[in-house]
């Protein structure tokens, strides 16, 4: 398998999740086509108890180290399978996630490098192994969590193509607060390793799981052919801020919590459908308005005269149909927050009447000449250029000043993409709710297909597109085939950059670097390992693009 350099984020470890790598059904567990069984923790003592009196306890050790062994190669095949990795060091950080996901042990990674051969090294905190052992066997006198070791061991042999083996110096089975292993070629333990190897003897396991990963890729295309997907969801309330990831959203989160407090006016800039109205409703919550009204419209759905009548009032008779005085959206959101949204598309003689409420705090009825006082707070939002339109003399400077005493941009999906998990399982667990689909779930098989694509129609697209899955599956499970045909080819084509003929060589490499750093969020390190390259060779590649400054 090759880790390639991308524009679009490719599988890390920390994205797998139990309920989107296994299917529960009725008398039966699913990994992708491999069946799973669940175990009792004092079964199993029980069991290890018994294979060490009846086979002894080296023999004993052996049987448990195989079927470890066995266990992590099936599983670093069904990761390979399944994904298209970040990079090597994430898909060997996939055995210790598994680990804990599955429930034996949280296994931490404390280091990794694979300069001049692999040395990772390894905690298991609580491991089940270690409680066995001690539950039917009392205090061991040496390492005894053997299925951890075997597993991991089949885990980065199968992914590096070439024997590692981890061996634990620490364990709770000998009285150790945490189990502790290190894993390495045969080469980097040295003769340390010589007791060790009898264990690790492992017939044909690799061969065995080459023939089960191939009859699993043949299953999951025909069982993708066969199912459908997912639902709908018509309106976003607050997805669980808590979720967010990525730091240039959780800097416009803090933003929006340090200014919410006060009354002076904001805009709020960004795409079409990158939540801007869902982060107005924030601000207005976070508010000391909180317990007033939120009222938003928008200002390039209505004509002129309408959306003056729906924003400032009338009085009966003002004009042909105006059969009884009307209270305009201003006065219905006193002593809450009034939304503007798509304020670019304002005409000139509104924007007048809305400066005048800004600078007076007061608003005038069609057909009355005396002011009300209203006490509203302003939040504008578009996904215009307001600067360019002062410009081009199609939006007054002076409104526009008074709209962004505090400007927020809220950037859009391709640029925080980090967020794309926790927004599809946010939007999949309301619509289990809304569909009445209880068991409604993402298969793993999707997340890449949803962080790859781009999403031009930002947070909007990406529920539409959920929602679509939704109305096309079947049994509650999402699968890639019921996603738009456009996520689908994004995922499925070619994973570099989008070729130009017309642009050089040069401008490519530059942008590729750009574009590798945004996704890191200027971590140069972590930008530097995605690109392949040492951290000099990045600086030096830096300091080219801006002019040797």
């Amino acid at each position: 398998m090759e880790y390639r350099v991308t524009e679009s984020p490719c599988m890390r470890a920390e994205d797998l999740r139990l309920d989107e790598l296994v299917t529960f059904a009725d008398g039966s567990l699913g990994f992708h086509g491999r069946r799973l069984l669940l175990h009792s923790l004092n079964a199993m003592a029980q069991f290890r108890r018994d294979l060490v009196e009846m086979a002894g306890k080296d023999q004993a050790r052996r049987i448990l180290t195989r079927f470890g062994y066995f266990h992590g190669n099936a599983d670093a095949a069904a990761m390979k399978r399944l994904f298209d990795w970040d990079s090597l060091e994430e898909l060997l950080k996939a055995g210790p996630r598994l680990q804990t996901v599955e429930g034996v042990a949280k296994g931490v990674v404390k280091s990794l490098t694979l300069d001049g051969g692999l040395r990772m090294e390894v905690v298991w905190h609580g491991s089940g192994e270690a409680e066995e052992h001690l539950l039917e066997l009392g205090p061991a006198t040496e390492p005894a969590c053997w299925i951890l070791c075997g597993y991991a061991s089949g885990f980065a042999s199968y992914c590096l193509g070439r024997n590692v083996f981890f061996v634990e110096d620490k364990c709770r089975a000998c009285g150790d607060r945490i189990c502790h292993a290190v894993g390495m070629e045969a080469e980097g333990h040295g003769d340390a390793l010589r007791r060790h190897l009898p264990y690790f003897q492992q017939d044909d396991i690799r061969g065995k799981i080459r023939r089960l990963t191939q009859e699993l890729r043949e299953r999951n295309h025909e069982l993708q052919r066969h199912q459908q997907r997912l639902q709908q969801l018509e309106k976003i309330q607050n997805p669980s801020f808590a979720e967010v990831r990525s730091r240039a959203f959780q800097q416009v989160l803090d933003m929006a919590a340090r200014i919410a407090p006060f009354d002076s006016s904001v805009l709020i800039t960004g795409e079409s459908g990158v939540g801007k109205e869902v982060l107005a409703r924030f601000i207005h919550e976070s508010s000391q308005a909180a317990a007033g009204p939120f009222v938003a419209i928008n200002c390039g759905a209505l004509p002129e005269t309408l959306l003056d009548s729906e924003l400032f009032g009338h009085k009966a008779g003002a004009f042909t149909g105006a059969t009884r005085d009307r209270v305009g959206l201003f006065e219905e959101a006193r002593k809450g927050t009034i939304l503007l949204d798509e304020i670019g598309e304002v005409t000139p003689a509104l924007q007048v009447k809305l400066l005048r409420v800004l600078q007076e705090k007061e608003v005038l009825r069609l057909g009355e000449n005396t002011p009300r006082k209203v006490d509203v707070r302003v939040l504008a939002a578009t996904n215009r250029d307001l600067r360019q339109m002062v410009q081009a003399g199609s939006f007054r400077e002076d409104l526009f000043y008074r709209l962004s005493v505090i400007e927020i941009r809220v950037p859009p999906l391709r640029e925080r993409r980090e967020d794309i998990l926790p927004l599809a399982r946010f939007f999949v667990k309301s619509l289990a709710k809304k569909l009445r689909i209880p068991k409604l779930q993402l298969d793993a098989t999707c997340l890449e297909y949803l962080t790859r694509y781009s999403w031009p129609g930002n947070v909007r697209e990406l529920m539409n597109s959920l929602e679509r899955a939704a109305v096309l599956s079947q049994g509650g499970l999402i699968l890639p085939d019921g996603l738009p045909p456009a996520v689908l080819e994004a995922g499925n084509g070619h994973r570099g950059l989008p070729g130009d003929p017309n642009r050089s060589l040069a401008d490519m490499e530059r942008d590729h670097i750009r574009a590798v750093l945004a996704m890191t969020n200027g971590n140069r390190s972590h930008a530097a390992r995605v690109l392949d390259v040492s951290p000099s060779t990045l600086w030096r590649k830096l300091k080219e693009m801006d002019g040797g400054n």
